[in-house]
């Protein structure tokens, strides 16, 4: 049985009653909540991981992506990069790799991850056309699926499938003037495909095929936003609304089946219209969790574009986002390196738990209260553990260390915390 069916039978897993206990929940809403399809614990039959929640009244989580390119190809550097992800607290991560060895890579990640992994097969299945058949336009609708099939099969827990991109919204996007037409590297490959076979998305029109495979491994379906906005000039479009309806309807679908599901959303998308992103597929999509790319609220961020999507994700998570993929500073400019992914994951944390403080989420504040004690008690142990990088505060705090060891060197002897304490003893 898959994780909804045992839902709707009232069973509550060792999986529902883990998680359950680590958000504060009681399992009986959570399997409730998985039943209506508004939450998710995505984890294949196939993968021994610790199990992860995703949706109504859970802390906001975070995927963080790795992967090769023909231009870039190390196992050793992604399995270090898979080693920072896990350190500094991902909560999945996603392999987005397009050349190399792909299968060895995607194997080893999963036989050496305790967090969920994800996949986007149709890369595997397009890269390998063009290397076998010199074109992906010539890759088979049976490629396409057997990519999905080995995915499901190695333990890949959750992917990610765009098939909201049809021949009707290809339509829509010719008439909308876009400036960035697309930006999904999946939706430009079916993209291809559709135009020179001229055929619908096979993901689309097949999708009861893709079903049936994903109920086999109970993987969980991530609805992909292949029409996201790749520019503020073209967010929230009728395109991207269009390919959203579609995939509220291929939610419903594959959750009266008893598959979990999540939808994925943009993209650039300016600052006042993120939350209205987030109502939007929330009422389109009956609450299925909402996974988010940043958003990044603007264009210019090149080098800091892990900022601005955590100012983007910051605010989607406080309006309702579930989860959020991290941005790294690399992003639009190279593929990431070590310490490109450690800072994408630590400020994807801080926008996920800033959203978490405003959604109310129980115990969200435990940390910064502590952290406010440790400052009054000029306590810089406790300040450094609480921190989510306690390497680089000891590196800045050595670099220039302050005349009296209880202060830092910014105020020094003129620390307002010390100065007020002292002057109140005195007062009293």
């Amino acid at each position: 049985m898959t994780r909804i069916e045992y839902a709707k039978k009232g069973i509550l897993t060792d999986e529902v009653k883990a998680v359950a206990s680590l958000e504060g929940l009681a399992p009986e809403q959570l399997s409730y909540d998985i039943a209506s399809g508004v939450s998710v614990i995505p984890i294949n039959k196939n993968h021994n991981i610790n199990p992860v929640g995703i949706g109504r009244n859970m802390r906001t989580k975070i995927n963080a992506n790795i992967g090769t390119s023909k231009d870039k190809v190390s196992i050793d550097s992604e399995r270090k990069k898979l080693e920072v992800i896990i350190q500094y607290g991902a909560d999945a991560v996603m392999d987005l790799s397009t050349g190399g060895p792909i299968r060895d890579l995607r194997n080893m990640m999963i036989r050496e991850s305790a967090i969920p992994i994800g996949t986007v097969p149709i890369y595997e299945a397009a890269v390998r056309a063009a290397e076998q058949k010199g074109s992906i336009a010539k890759m088979t609708v049976d490629d396409l699926f057997a990519a999905i099939d080995e995915h499901g099969r190695a333990g890949v827990d959750f992917i990610t499938v765009h098939c909201g991109l049809t021949l009707r919204a290809v339509e829509r996007l010719k008439q909308e003037g876009r400036i960035l037409d697309i930006v999904s590297r999946g939706g430009s490959f079916l993209l291809e495909w559709m135009i020179y076979n001229e055929k619908e998305n096979p993901l689309y029109e097949q999708y009861d095929r893709l079903i049936e495979i994903a109920l086999t491994y109970d993987m969980t379906l991530s609805l992909g936003d292949g029409m996201r906005p790749g520019c503020l000039a073209d967010a929230t479009d009728r395109t991207q609304i269009e390919e959203l309806l579609t995939l509220g309807e291929l939610r419903d679908r594959a959750v009266e089946q008893h598959l979990q599901v999540m939808i994925e959303g943009p993209g650039h998308v300016p600052l006042n219209q993120v939350a209205l992103n987030v109502q939007l597929e929330k009422e389109i999509c009956k609450g299925a969790p909402f996974y988010v790319l940043g958003p990044l609220v603007t264009d210019i961020g090149m080098g800091y574009d892990h900022i601005t999507a955590a100012i983007g994700g910051a605010v989607a998570g406080a309006a309702g986002a579930d989860f959020l993929c991290y941005v790294t500073p690399s992003e639009h400019i190279r593929l990431p390196d070590i310490e490109d992914v450690k800072e994408g994951v630590i400020v994807s944390k801080l926008a996920a738990h800033a959203a978490d403080i405003a959604k109310g989420i129980p115990g969200a504040r435990d940390a910064d209260l502590k952290m406010a004690h440790c400052r009054k008690a000029l306590d810089w142990n406790g300040q450094i553990a609480l921190s989510l990088n306690p390497e680089k505060i000891k590196k800045w705090r050595s670099e220039i260390p302050p005349t009296e060891k209880d202060v830092c060197s910014m105020c020094g002897e003129f620390c307002a915390i010390k100065t007020v304490e002292k002057a109140l003893k005195k007062n009293s």
